[in-house]
């Protein structure tokens, strides 16, 4: 869907001028208010509203609503929102239903109302509306006009808002929402448990209603700790005792059922009504699938050009910080986060909701990494992306030759065991927050793998000329087990010249581009899984998702298979059960994996590549 301005069909550098400094608001600048909102069925959700002593004239109200906690500091509210601060807005920032101060229950990711002909049926999109509502109302100085903007689970109370939007809310920007917690998103990647962070957000939401709590551990290493933990039916019998709801619901919905397609953007997003800006980090470790996903879903049917896509070289909401100069050990040589806040979020929301400005947005806005420099297109996936096979051969090489003929038995193997499992980062693993290393672990070298084992490893050789890769990354494995279940998790790597005078730290450096994990299990269909056979060849078509990345001249394209991820990804028992969450020790055995790189069986990734 291009926008006739920015119409072109190859995508052309962002140039980033000195950006314009943003003007400070002093303390003081606002008068402070809480108020209990009435919903629909009666309950009332606390909200802190933020009004300008000296508006120069009527202002939009700039809406978010959250699970954590909302902001009731006049000097965090400017540090977070500078640039909306100096633009002039009302700020209204509110609790969700049930809580902290709001009212009603609390439920993780509330599903869509059923009965939508009842008058008081509630879930968070008719929250949003009664509230943008009774703002309109009771918020005097307002200009009719109300915008919504989110990150992570803001972000997805931001869609929610979009699949029944009040008739003032006039812009949006979902930012990181996740779009399906059992393909994609913070709890499953293609139905495979993200264990440590599924245990540990399900502790910190559904332990208090007034305080974020986070699990305590006795061990300082979480991969020793989850270890020691052992099946995952041992979470209630020993820590959780059935008292955490999210939990119980990891237990009870093992497949793809309707509990978690209720929960998906699929059913709900059609034509978007409301402009939309969808932001991206590219080493987003919680929601990449999610925006991206929400940005195709509106896309398909925005004849109007409302929907908007932005990706930037972040983790999840590092846009929100004041630099995004590097993340971890890499340098993306100027201020992304900057540049994202005051010259494409700023002036999107001033566009449309104070009618400031011209309507010159690019399509998609990413940020290629590698070469560092913005670049703008028509379309995403850019349609003149060429799918280029990578084929695995013998002696871990990796090259644009496919396999010649043969009698389809090449392969390599390793051993794949639960009881010593692949760690997903450098050990000791921290809990997952607060951090800091959850935050960069994607941009962690993974050489810290290299010579194990259960890793297999193929590359090119060093490149004689630049590699561009813009748009969808899948992988195809042709692979066997011993077992009947196996999991699967591929590597796109970027790596380093061994010498690297611009920055000797990182010399042989290997830098994860893209990644997924698939649960065999799942290989015919997510609802009703299936055991794999033993010894048979299975093909498996894992989608790596959409990225936009140099690999430049002197560097190498890597690709790393391994079974196991831990403990970001559960242990798969290799046994084929029906509950995973219900295996018992006896489960978890050792099986022997093979990755057929043949002419009958050619595993393979295939990149988009672009002059």
């Amino acid at each position: 869907m291009p926008f006739p301005v920015v119409r072109m069909k190859l995508a052309a550098l962002v140039m980033i001028a000195a950006l314009p400094a943003v003007a400070q608001v002093p303390a003081g600048s606002y008068e402070q208010q809480e108020v209990m909102i009435p919903m629909r069925d009666g309950v009332k959700l606390h909200t802190v509203l933020f009004l300008p002593r000296k508006p120069a004239g009527p202002l939009p109200i700039m809406f978010n609503r959250t699970p954590y906690g909302a902001q009731q500091d006049e000097k965090a509210l400017i540090r977070r929102y500078p640039e909306f601060a100096a633009e002039g807005y009302i700020f209204a920032l509110q609790d969700i239903r049930g809580r902290f101060a709001s009212e009603g229950q609390f439920v993780m990711q509330r599903q869509i109302r059923a009965d939508k002909a009842n008058p008081k049926a509630t879930d968070e999109s008719t929250d949003a509306y009664d509230s943008i509502g009774w703002l309109m109302k009771n918020v005097p100085g307002n200009n009719g006009r109300a915008g919504m903007v989110g990150v992570s689970y803001d972000g997805w109370l931001t869609t929610m808002a979009l699949v029944e939007p009040h008739p003032a809310l006039k812009a949006a920007s979902e930012q990181a929402s996740p779009a399906d917690m059992f393909l994609g998103d913070d709890f499953h990647h293609n139905g495979a448990f993200r264990l440590s962070y599924g245990f540990e957000y399900a502790a910190e939401m559904e332990t208090s209603k007034t305080a974020n709590t986070m699990f305590e551990f006795d061990q300082a290493d979480t991969y020793s700790w989850y270890l020691k933990l052992g099946p995952l039916y041992n979470a209630n019998e020993k820590y959780f005792k059935g008292k955490i709801p999210t939990w119980n619901d990891f237990v009870s919905h093992p497949n793809y059922d309707e509990f978690w397609k209720k929960q998906a953007m699929a059913p709900y997003i059609g034509t978007p009504k409301v402009p939309n800006l969808n932001v991206a980090g590219w080493w987003d470790q919680e929601d990449f699938y999610g925006p991206l996903k929400i940005y195709e879903l509106f896309e398909k049917n925005d004849r109007a050009n409302l929907n908007y896509l932005v990706v930037g070289p972040w983790n999840h909401g590092g846009w929100e910080g004041r630099e995004g100069d590097k993340l971890g050990d890499i340098s993306f040589d100027s201020n992304t986060s900057k540049y994202f806040k005051s010259q494409l979020e700023a002036p999107w929301f001033a566009f449309w909701l104070k009618d400031k400005g011209t309507r010159d947005f690019a399509e998609a806005t990413v940020f290629q990494t590698g070469s560092n420099r913005w670049e703008r297109y028509d379309s995403w996936p850019p349609r003149t992306a060429k799918p280029t096979s990578f084929y695995f051969s013998a002696g871990g090489g990796l090259s644009t030759n496919a396999p010649g003929a043969d009698g389809g038995s090449e392969f390599d193997s390793y051993i794949s065991d639960p009881a010593h499992p692949v760690p997903y980062r450098k050990r000791p693993i921290s809990p997952t927050y607060p951090g800091p290393a959850w935050k960069q672990w994607l941009v962690e070298d993974q050489r810290f793998v290299d010579n194990r084992p259960d890793v297999l490893t193929f590359a090119t050789g060093a490149l004689t000329d630049e590699v561009h890769v813009a748009g969808d990354i899948v992988a195809d494995l042709f692979a066997s087990t011993t077992g009947s279940d196996a999991d699967w998790i591929v590597k796109l790597i970027d790596v380093y010249p061994e010498s690297y005078p611009d920055d000797p730290r990182l010399a042989g450096f290997e830098l994860m581009v893209a990644n997924e994990v698939f649960r065999g299990r799942f290989h015919e269909s997510f609802e009703v899984p299936k055991a794999l056979v033993p010894g048979q060849v299975t093909p498996f078509h894992i989608d790596l998702h959409t990225n936009n990345h140099a690999f430049l001249k002197g560097h190498r394209i890597m690709v790393q298979v391994q079974s196991s991820w831990f403990p970001l990804i559960d242990r798969n028992p290799q046994t084929f059960v029906d509950n995973i969450f219900n295996a018992r020790e006896a489960d978890y055995r050792k099986a022997e994996h093979k990755v057929f790189r043949s002419k009958t069986w050619p595993s393979h990734v295939v990149l988009p590549v672009v002059k």
